[in-house]
């Protein structure tokens, strides 16, 4: 994430030590955060075409620098939620705390991690983080966590009430398997 863009430093692939070889500390610089949901909704909007699994993981503190905090209804998280929405990509997220003022800001923290949660919450993944305390010291046990998940996920299909026109339409899962625990995007858009 740089500049409200998201800048692609090794093309999709499924080989592991490939794509661990692209990964990057950030720059941490000032200024250059714009907002991670920007980087989100462009993203999304590049991603090539086919019939893959769409995941998304985002470690960020989740702060709109652009917009602010403090708002229910922050208009670039709410945009990158639909954005993955459409696009059918299920987006994860582990907090990790940011530089300077905002890295120690529990106001900023709070709003942050909340974004975070209500994104994963409305696209179907799951949110990670620690509290207010810092960074947590490993990402491991997310990853584990993440993992587990994706190798538990289920595609699920369905056809939906024609209409006169695009709109969105509420999603509600249920099992009569107990001890079953059903996430998914709350709805689905249908063209």
């Amino acid at each position: 994430m740089q500049n409200g863009i998201a800048r692609i430093a090794q093309e999709l692939t499924a080989d592991h030590a490939q794509a661990a070889k692209a990964v990057r500390l950030p720059m941490a610089e000032a200024g250059v955060n714009a907002s991670p949901y920007f980087s989100l909704s462009d993203l999304v909007k590049h991603w090539p075409a086919g019939n893959a699994r769409h995941e998304v993981l985002m470690v960020t503190d989740g702060i709109d620098r652009y917009y602010g905090s403090g708002d229910l209804q922050d208009p670039y998280l709410d945009a990158a939620i639909d954005d993955a929405d459409r696009a059918g990509v299920v987006v994860s997220a582990i907090y990790s705390p940011g530089v300077g003022h905002f890295s120690h800001s529990y106001w900023q923290s709070y709003w942050g991690q909340m974004y975070l949660s209500e994104l994963a919450e409305k696209t179907g993944g799951e949110a990670y983080y620690i509290g207010f305390t810092g960074a947590p010291v490993s990402f491991d046990p997310y990853l584990q966590d993440l993992a587990n998940r994706l190798q538990h996920q289920y595609w699920l299909g369905f056809t939906p009430k024609a209409e006169k026109k695009a709109s969105w339409h509420t999603v509600r899962l249920r099992t009569e398997v107990p001890s079953v625990d059903l996430v998914s995007a709350g709805r689905v858009y249908v063209p």
